[in-house]
C-alpha cells in the first residue's frame, strides 16, 4: 500500500490516501465538504474553482511561494509537501467578544462588497482567492497586473466594471502610505510584507508558521521513487481535461519534484529552459524579458493566469497540438530540445520533433529535460486570431524571428500553427528570405511560398480558405510590425 499524501490545507496538517489522481476540487468538496470552493467547467476556464498552492522556495530564509490555481486540474498528488488554501482558509479569525460574525471580512472581500460587485454570487470565491494570490505575488502591484491576475475567473452576471472598480479601490486602499511595507507592492516571500498583510487583514495570522511546517513535511526521505511505467504529469492542465477518470486508474509520476526540470541556465550561446518552468515563470527570467519583451508581452494572449501557473513548456511541446502558442513562438526563435533516457541527452531541432500528428521523436525511455534557446540578436513578433482575443484557442497563430545587417536578412524563421498537422516552421518561406534585400518583392514570395508549404482542414474554428487567408494576414502583420521601413503602403493596402 503506497504511503499517505501528506500536506497542509488552510490551517490544518493532512494525510490523505485517496488515490494522487483525484483532482482537489472533488477532495474539497466531497471528502472535505469544503463547499465554498465552487465546481463549474471543469476544463480550467470559468475560475470557479479556484485555490492557492504554496510551496517552500529560496534557498537562504526559507519563505513559502503562493499561485493561484484551477482546482479542477489540480491533482491531489501534486500538492505533496505544499500547502492548499481553500477560501475557508482566507479569513482572519475576529478575536472581539461580541462579534457579531465568526470571522472578519478581508479588504478584497469587504471592496467587492461595497462596490457592488457581488451579485449571484457563485464566482466571488474564485475572484477573492485570484485576488489574495496576487497580493501575496511577489510582483509590484498594478490594477494591469490585478486584472490581470483575474482574467480567469468569469462571472455570468457581467460584473466586471464593479469588480474593477473594486480592485483599484483595494489597491489605492492598500498603498495609502501608512504602511511603508506595503508601498509599491508587497509579497509573501518577504516575511515582513508578509506581516504587513497579516495586519492589514488580506490573509490570518497562521500563514507565518506555514514555511515552518512545510520544512517538517519535506523531511529526507519524504521523496517518492518514481516508476518506469507510470503516467507523467507535468502541469496537467490538457491531461485532466482529456481523461480525468483514466488517470485514476493509473500510476502517475510528477515532475514538479524534479529539480532540474525547472533549472534556468545561461550558456556563451545558449539559453537552457527547464521544460517543467510554467508559462508564468517565463515573466521572472531576466534573459527573456530583456531580450525578448515581446514574448512576455504576448503572454496573456495564451491563457489565464491560474492555467499558466501549472502549463509547462515542455507539456505544451510534448502535447503535440497543432495550434499551441507557445509551441509555435519556440519554433521561431529556433529551439533544440534535449531528450533524457538517463544516461545520456540527445539534442533534436523543435521541428524534427513533430513528425505527424500527435507523433513525436521520443524514443522509449526518453524524457523532454530542456529546451534550448540560440542567443542571438534579431526581431521577434507573435500573432494570434481566435474567436476571443484572451483566453481561447488559436484558429492560426505565427510567430517570426528576423535578424538583419543593414537591409539584408541574415536570419529568417517563420513559424504558425492551425495550418497543419503539426506546429510547423515555414522553412521554404524562411529560406527564401535569408541573403535577401528585403524589400516587397521578398516579402511577396514568402507570402506565397507559406501557401504552398500549409495543409489547413476546415473545422469549428475556421475553413481551410479562412485559415489561409489568415495565414496571409499574420504574416503580413509581422513585417508590417518588424520592418515597416522594407514595406511600401500603395503594394500592400
Amino acid at each position: 500500500m503506497s504511503r499517505p499524501i501528506r500536506f497542509i490545507l488552510n490551517d490544518e496538517s493532512i494525510e490523505s490516501d485517496l488515490h494522487p489522481g483525484t483532482v482537489v476540487l472533488d477532495f474539497l468538496r466531497t471528502d472535505r465538504r469544503l463547499t465554498g470552493t465552487k465546481e463549474g467547467c471543469r476544463e480550467g476556464d470559468c475560475g470557479a474553482c479556484t485555490v492557492l498552492l504554496g510551496e517552500l522556495t529560496g534557498d537562504g530564509e526559507p519563505t513559502v511561494r503562493y499561485r493561484a490555481v484551477n482546482s479542477c486540474l489540480l491533482p491531489l498528488g501534486d500538492i505533496e509537501g505544499k500547502h492548499l488554501v481553500s477560501i475557508e482558509g482566507i479569513n482572519p479569525v475576529r478575536r472581539e467578544e461580541n462579534a457579531a460574525e465568526a470571522v472578519a471580512l478581508t479588504p478584497v472581500q469587504s471592496q467587492l462588497v461595497e462596490h457592488g460587485a457581488i451579485q449571484c454570487g457563485f464566482c466571488t470565491p474564485g475572484f477573492v482567492v485570484s485576488l489574495t494570490g496576487y497580493l501575496l505575488g511577489p510582483r509590484p502591484w498594478s490594477c494591469e497586473g490585478a486584472v490581470d491576475a483575474v482574467a480567469g475567473n468569469i462571472c455570468r452576471c457581467t460584473g466586471y466594471a464593479s469588480i474593477k472598480r473594486a480592485i483599484a479601490d483595494l489597491l489605492e486602499q492598500l498603498e495609502d502610505g501608512q504602511d511603508s511595507r506595503l508601498q509599491g507592492g508587497a509579497g509573501a516571500a518577504n516575511p515582513e510584507n508578509l506581516r504587513a498583510l497579516i495586519d492589514r487583514g488580506v490573509v490570518p495570522e497562521y500563514f507565518l508558521t506555514i514555511p515552518e511546517r512545510l520544512g517538517s513535511l519535506q523531511a529526507p526521505g519524504r521523496k517518492r521513487s518514481r516508476s518506469a511505467s507510470a503516467a507523467v504529469v507535468a502541469g496537467g492542465t490538457d491531461l485532466f481535461v482529456q481523461k480525468p477518470e483514466q488517470l485514476l486508474e493509473e500510476e502517475l509520476s510528477f515532475l514538479s519534484s524534479a529539480t532540474e526540470m525547472g533549472e534556468v541556465r545561461v550558456e556563451k550561446e545558449r539559453l537552457l529552459l527547464g521544460a517543467g518552468i510554467s508559462m508564468e515563470q517565463v515573466k521572472e527570467i531576466s534573459e527573456l524579458r530583456e531580450r525578448l519583451p515581446e514574448l512576455i508581452e504576448a503572454l496573456p494572449l495564451i491563457a489565464s493566469a491560474p492555467i499558466r501557473n501549472r502549463a509547462t513548456l515542455g507539456g505544451n511541446i510534448v502535447n503535440a497540438s497543432p495550434i499551441g502558442d507557445f509551441t509555435v513562438m519556440l519554433l521561431a526563435l529556433g529551439a533544440v530540445l534535449g531528450l533524457n533516457n538517463g544516461k545520456a541527452v540527445r539534442e533534436v531541432p523543435l521541428e524534427r520533433f513533430f513528425q505527424g500528428y500527435k507523433r513525436l521523436d521520443l524514443k522509449p525511455g526518453e524524457r523532454l529535460q530542456w529546451i534550448v534557446l540560440p542567443r542571438e540578436q534579431g526581431r521577434f513578433s507573435f500573432e494570434k486570431v481566435s474567436r476571443r482575443r484572451h483566453l481561447d484557442i488559436a484558429s492560426v497563430n505565427t510567430a517570426a524571428w528576423i535578424t538583419l545587417r543593414g537591409d539584408r536578412v541574415v536570419k529568417a524563421r517563420l513559424a504558425a500553427g492551425g495550418v497543419a498537422p503539426i506546429p510547423l516552421l515555414l522553412s521554404r518561406a524562411s529560406a527564401c528570405l535569408e541573403g535577401q534585400e528585403l524589400g516587397d518583392e521578398q516579402i511577396e514570395q514568402a507570402l506565397d511560398l507559406a501557401q504552398e508549404e500549409i495543409a489547413p482542414i476546415s473545422d469549428v474554428r475556421g475553413g481551410e480558405q479562412y485559415k489561409r487567408l489568415l495565414l496571409r494576414q499574420l504574416l503580413l502583420a509581422h513585417f508590417q510590425k518588424l520592418v515597416p521601413e522594407r514595406m511600401h503602403a500603395e503594394v500592400w493596402v
